[in-house]
């Protein structure tokens, strides 16, 4: 029999465990933790700030174990973008600082996150024109394979609709093999710019 499993809206309580699962899956899909000596970098970049600033729009998978999974985004990514410069990065900014860009080859994994909280990556332009909306998912190895996420991104697509989404994008890393797989069942398809093509992120998008 499998073990009890729960979706459920996110709680602030919730918080410790988006950190945790965020750094075990950064690794392209795998764990993390031994790449970091903060543990918070990754969660602070990838899914703290939609938990602080949109936590209607996050949906937890909880078992006996605890939390182990979640999915979280945004309906308008340019918004979105521009909420995160006023209201999360600065904080962050304060608390680390940028690295050295000519030492850039020898940064480090933390260093490199750094830089991302300074700089941040942006979503094409050619992406969130037609696939405005953008969201991530996330799961421990032992809530894989159970159809969990599914799960998940169907409730989070029916959050998402009634916020007024249409259209909707993932960046998936091009390393994670299983990820591209999972959003091509979702209904996504490689939306990636001509001039991104050889870039470590594929754009996926679905109408």
């Amino acid at each position: 029999m499998q073990p009890m499993l729960t979706l459920r809206p996110y709680m602030s309580t919730d918080v410790d465990a988006l950190y945790a699962i965020s750094l075990a899956t950064a690794d392209a899909g795998a764990d993390a933790s031994r790449l970091y000596h903060d543990k918070h970098l990754v969660g602070a970049i990838y899914s703290a700030p939609y938990a602080t600033l949109d936590p209607d729009l996050v949906v937890v998978a909880a078992d006996e174990q605890g939390v182990g999974g979640f999915v979280l985004g945004a309906v308008d990514t340019v918004s979105w973008e521009a909420r995160l410069e006023r209201s999360w990065w600065p904080q962050l900014r304060r608390q680390y600082s940028a690295p050295d860009p000519e030492a850039r080859g020898s940064w480090t994994p933390d260093q490199r996150r750094m830089s991302m909280i300074h700089n941040p990556e942006r979503a094409p332009m050619q992406v969130v024109r037609e696939f405005p909306a953008h969201l991530h998912l996330n799961l421990l190895p032992r809530l894989q394979g159970r159809g969990i996420g599914t799960r998940l991104f169907q409730a989070w697509l029916r959050l998402a609709h009634e916020h007024g989404a249409s259209a909707t994008h993932v960046g998936v890393n091009r390393a994670n093999a299983r990820a591209m797989v999972f959003w091509s069942k979702m209904g996504f398809r490689s939306i990636t710019p001509p001039a991104l093509s050889e870039g470590r992120t594929v754009w996926m998008g679905r109408n």
